[in-house]
C-alpha cells in the first residue's frame, strides 16, 4: 500500500499551519484533496497491492470507504475556497490544518487491520473536527463543540471496552488473545460467546454514537446546525461512514463466529428506532440545517437495518452508504450558499429562495427529492434493494415499518423544504452581498450528477467494488 496515501494529508497540515498567509491557505486543502484522490483510484482501482501487515493494509469495506471519503474531500475542499474568502477576518490557519488532519485520520481508519489503531484513529478523527464545527465561534457552535465531544467520548470509551472484551472472548476460549482483523476472523468460531455478545453490544453503541443512531444522536443536530455546511458534508458523509466501517468490522466477526441470529434483532431494532426519531423531530422541524442532522440518523438507521436484515441487504446497504454520502454533500452544500444569502436557517427567515437563489434552491430542491428516495435518484436504488431483501428474508413487518417510516420523514422534510424554496421573500429578511458563484455552484452539482448516474447507471468499477466488498463480509473461515 502506498503510504503517501496516509501521510500526505498530514504534511500538507504542518504546512498550512506553517504559512502565515490567511490568503493562500485555502488553496492547500484542494491540493491534498486531489493528491489524496489520486493516490485513493490508484489503490482501489489498480493492481493488487500486498504489502502492509498486521495494523495496515487495504481490503474491500476499506476501498469502498476510503473512496467515498476522498472524492467527498476533494470536492468539499473546492467549496473551501470561496467559503473561507468570505471570511477574511478570521484566522483559518488552525480550521485549515485540522480540515487537513480529519482528511489522515479518516484515512487511517479506513486502512487500519488492528482493532486497537482503527479505535486510536476514529477518535483522532472525532477531535480533529471539533475545531471545525467551532470555526463560527459563536455561543451555539461552542455548545455544539462540547456536545460533541463529551457524548462522543462516552460512545467511544463504550467502545474501547467493547474492544477489550472481544479480545478477552479469545483469552476465556484459551486462544491467544490479539485484535488483528485477520486473527479475529480466523479464530472467530471459537471465540467465547458470551464475551463476543458483550463486545458486540459495547461496540455497536460505542461506534453507534459516531454514526449518530438513535437514541445516542443528540449531538447531530447541534453538531450540523452550528458547524458551516462544507464541515456537514464531511461529518454526514465521511465520518459515519468510517464509523460505519468500524461496526461493518465487528459485524463480520459476529458472522463468521455463526451468530447473526443474535445480532440481527438489535440492529433491525436500533435502524427502525432511528428512522422513527428522526421522523418524530423531522415533522414541524424549523431549522432546515438541524433537519439535515435528523436525516443523517435516518439514514445510519437505514444502513444498520440493511445489515440487520442480512446478506440479502449487503449490496444495497453498502450502495446506500455511497449514495447517502454524496447526497448529503448535495444538500449541506447548497443549503450553505442558502444560509449564507439569508443569514437565517429557519423557515420563518427563509422564503422564496428559488426566487434569489434559483440555482442553489433548484439542487436543494433535487438533493431534497434524492435523500428520500424519489426516482431517478442513486438513494432510491440502494433503499429499493433493502426493501426488496427485507421481503425476500420474510420481515414483513419490518419492510412495512421501514416503508412508513420513509413516507413519515418525507412528509416531514417536505414540510420544511417546500416552504422555504417557494413563495415571496419575507419583508423583514436582510439581503445579504452573497452572490451564486462557480466555485459555490460546482461542488454540490457534481456531487448531484454523481447521485443521478448512480440511480440510472452503476459504474461497472463501483459496481465490481461493491459486489467485491459483499464477497468479503461473507468470508467463512
Amino acid at each position: 500500500m502506498n503510504l503517501t496515501l496516509l501521510i500526505s494529508p498530514f504534511i500538507i497540515a504542518l504546512l498550512a499551519a506553517l504559512l502565515p498567509s490567511n490568503r493562500w491557505r485555502p488553496w492547500l486543502p484542494p491540493v491534498g484533496g486531489l493528491l489524496h484522490f489520486v493516490l485513493t483510484l490508484k489503490v482501489v482501482f489498480g493492481p493488487a497491492d500486498t504489502t502492509g501487515g498486521l495494523w495496515i493494509g487495504l481490503d474491500p469495506a476499506g476501498k469502498l470507504v476510503l473512496l467515498l471519503i476522498s472524492a467527498l474531500f476533494l470536492i468539499t475542499s473546492i467549496y473551501l475556497i470561496r467559503y473561507l474568502k468570505f471570511h477574511p477576518q478570521r484566522q483559518n490557519r488552525v480550521f485549515v490544518a485540522c480540515l487537513l488532519c480529519t482528511l489522515g485520520s479518516m484515512t487511517m481508519v479506513t486502512v487500519s487491520q488492528h482493532l486497537g489503531l482503527m479505535w486510536v484513529s476514529i477518535e483522532a478523527t472525532a477531535l480533529c473536527t471539533a475545531p471545525l464545527i467551532y470555526f463560527n465561534k459563536t455561543t451555539r457552535s461552542i455548545e455544539a463543540t462540547w456536545k460533541y465531544l463529551l457524548i462522543g467520548f462516552v460512545g467511544i470509551a463504550l467502545a474501547l471496552l467493547g474492544t477489550f472484551c472481544l479480545a478477552y472472548s479469545a483469552l476465556h476460549a484459551g486462544l491467544q488473545p490479539s485484535l488483528s482483523l485477520s486473527d479475529l476472523l480466523h479464530d472467530a468460531p471459537q471465540l467465547s460467546k458470551p464475551w463476543l455478545h458483550v463486545a458486540f453490544v459495547l461496540m455497536l453503541i460505542g461506534y453507534g454514537t459516531k454514526m449518530g443512531l438513535a437514541p445516542m444522536h443528540t449531538w447531530k443536530p447541534d453538531a450540523y446546525g452550528a458547524a458551516p455546511g462544507a464541515v456537514g458534508t464531511l461529518l454526514a458523509g465521511g465520518v459515519t461512514g468510517c464509523a460505519f466501517l468500524c461496526v461493518l468490522r465487528i459485524y463480520q466477526i459476529g458472522s463468521v463466529a455463526g451468530e447473526f441470529a443474535f445480532m440481527s434483532p438489535m440492529l433491525i431494532f436500533m435502524g427502525l428506532f432511528s428512522m422513527a426519531v428522526a421522523g418524530v423531530f423531522m415533522v414541524g422541524q424549523k431549522d432546515y440545517k438541524r433537519m439535515l442532522a435528523y436525516s443523517s440518523v435516518e439514514h445510519m438507521g437505514i444502513l444498520v437495518l440493511g445489515l440487520g436484515i442480512g446478506p440479502l441487504a449487503l449490496f444495497g446497504t453498502l450502495l446506500h452508504l455511497i449514495n447517502n454520502g454524496l447526497t448529503k454533500g448535495v444538500l449541506f452544500l447548497s443549503a450553505a450558499n442558502i444560509h449564507r444569502s439569508y443569514n437565517s436557517t429557519t423557515t420563518d427567515g427563509t422564503c422564496g429562495v428559488l426566487r434569489r437563489l434559483p440555482l442553489s434552491g433548484g439542487i436543494f430542491l433535487a438533493g431534497f427529492l434524492a435523500i428520500t428516495g424519489s426516482p431517478p435518484f442513486g438513494p432510491f436504488i440502494s433503499e429499493f434493494s433493502i426493501l426488496s431483501a427485507g421481503f425476500g428474508a420474510g420481515k414483513y413487518v419490518v419492510s412495512g415499518l421501514f416503508l412508513l417510516f420513509l413516507l413519515i420523514v418525507f412528509i416531514g422534510m417536505g414540510s420544511t423544504v417546500l416552504p422555504m424554496l417557494q413563495g415571496k421573500e419575507p419583508k423583514t429578511t436582510t439581503r445579504t452581498p452573497y452572490r451564486e458563484g462557480f466555485l459555490t455552484l460546482a461542488p454540490p452539482l457534481v456531487l448531484l450528477g454523481a447521485v443521478l448516474m448512480i440511480g440510472i447507471w452503476i459504474p461497472d468499477s463501483l459496481q465490481t467494488l461493491l459486489q467485491s466488498t459483499v464477497d468479503f463480509l461473507e468470508v467463512q473461515p
